[in-house]
């Protein structure tokens, strides 16, 4: 397990109430005056007072909202006004669903007053055809899923199994899938433990079922949820399980109905989230291989065409990524090139040539294509990737991973191929990367690693 972080110094609700009393009976304030005290003394003293109530009478609309919510847990279920519920899970999401400062402050007052736990309790009583409540009950529930103390929360109530049963009910539902992945995602975000829960409740196979199901529907929470539970973020495992998931999720078919989802092209709303949620599924060399198997590279190389031509940077960024990530495989390398990929990436360099945020994963893949293979490194700088080096580092000299990556896809295109590092070298590279090198403290290795392949004895000058 990582090293536990240092615990913050908090109080109870009714510690902090105490103090503003003592305030007003002991010392005499007005009650503003004992409010503003006690929250000045307890922030110098380094108390923690997120999710401490601190307005007058400890009365807010939060807690209002909050409390309506108990009161519809506490009454049997054919008793609930369904549109009064309605509008009090609408009311927490529109107090929760903020990022700012006050946002996230109100959120950990929902979480510390039983927000979590409500809302859970509610969802689970919630009849399977009244759509209306359960959507609004699941969007208020994913906007309290913001950090370790809500998900663990969210997971001693049985959390996951909630979730996936009306998931499970709401299978024909878009708009039950939809806000149901929400919470998946939300929840599973940094929390091992949860991720591991909702794999033991099979949501793999709930999520391929769905796909099968919604063909022509694109559910972007779905995407998103599969991308969270493949993704290492929880901080205190040392070893995640997210590698043997991705597997599971290859092995079950996953990979293969995501590949069919980018065959949709730029008309499938959610064609970049399919294509970051089939980059956390392939993990190794054999699932990269099935992907391509099933036409997934033909359908990525499609989408960048596509995304090309109608100038669409975000579908070129998230293409680009998974095809470098596909293109770790060594077969793949040799049918991206095959497939004319050198010169339809260098044609998309083009297109986006004011923009280093495309550029850079262009160099990727083309790093990643010439990497073991000089044949490639050839045809690389025949395409053009030379020049894109060279123009590109001279034209954005601030954009520091785009000048790394340049690096990077230097060092392949010249490591066994000497010519290209004649030619390179002729065309001035070795001043442009000695100056990212000075320039970019997160480049030097990088950029005297591609001085020494270059051939060049004082790379480290």
């Amino acid at each position: 397990m990582a090293p536990a972080k240092p615990k913050k110094v908090t109080i109870s609700q009714e510690a902090f109430n105490d103090l503003v009393n003592e305030n007003i009976e002991d010392l005499g304030m007005e009650p503003d005056e004992a409010l503003q005290d006690a929250i000045q003394t307890l922030t110098l003293q380094g108390v923690d007072l997120s999710g401490i109530i601190t307005s007058p009478n400890n009365t807010s609309p939060l807690i209002q909202s909050l409390d309506s919510l108990k009161h519809f847990d506490s009454v049997n279920v054919d008793d609930i006004e369904l549109d009064e519920l309605l509008k009090s899970f609408d009311h927490l999401s529109q107090l929760c669903s903020s990022d700012s400062e006050e946002g996230l402050a109100k959120v950990a007052i929902a979480i510390r007053n039983g927000g979590v736990e409500v809302v859970c309790s509610i969802c689970s009583k919630i009849p399977v055809d009244s759509d209306r409540a359960l959507v609004s009950g699941l969007k208020a529930l994913a906007s309290l899923l913001r950090d370790l103390q809500s998900t663990d929360t969210f997971q001693k109530v049985d959390g996951p199994r909630i979730v996936v049963g009306i998931i499970r009910n709401g299978s024909q539902k878009l708009d039950i899938l939809d806000s149901g992945f929400s919470v998946v995602a939300a929840a599973s975000t940094g929390n091992e433990i949860v991720k591991a829960s909702f794999m033991d409740l099979k949501i793999d196979e709930l999520i391929l079922q769905i796909m099968m199901e919604q063909k022509k529907g694109s559910i972007q929470c779905l995407y998103d949820a599969i991308r969270v539970l493949l993704t290492a973020d929880d901080n205190r495992v040392v070893a995640s399980e997210v590698y043997g998931y991705a597997r599971r999720f290859a092995k079950l078919g996953i990979a293969g109905a995501l590949v069919e989802s980018l065959q949709g092209g730029l008309s499938s709303p959610g064609l970049v989230s399919a294509s970051i949620a089939l980059k956390a599924v392939a993990v190794n060399d054999e699932i990269c291989r099935s992907i391509a198997d099933n036409g997934g590279i033909d359908a990525i190389l499609q989408c960048i065409d596509d995304g090309s031509e109608q100038g669409n940077r975000i579908v070129a960024r998230g293409c680009c990524s998974l095809l470098s990530t596909l293109a770790g495989s060594d077969t793949n390398k040799n049918a991206i090139v095959a497939k004319s990929g050198l010169d339809r990436l260098i044609k998309l360099s083009s297109r986006f040539s004011e923009d280093p945020s495309v550029i850079q994963e262009v160099m990727s893949i083309i790093c990643a294509l010439c990497l073991r293979s000089p044949e490639n490194a050839a045809r690389a700088v025949e395409a053009g990737a030379g020049d894109l080096a060279i123009q590109a580092m001279q034209k954005f000299p601030g954009a520091s991973q785009m000048q790394r990556n340049s690096c990077m896809m230097i060092r392949n295109l010249v490591v066994r191929n000497p010519e290209n590092r004649t030619l390179l070298l002729n065309n001035g590279i070795e001043k442009i990367i000695r100056r990212t090198k000075e320039t970019h403290e997160s480049c030097k290795d990088a950029a005297a690693a591609a001085l020494r392949d270059l051939g060049l004895d004082n790379y480290n000058a």
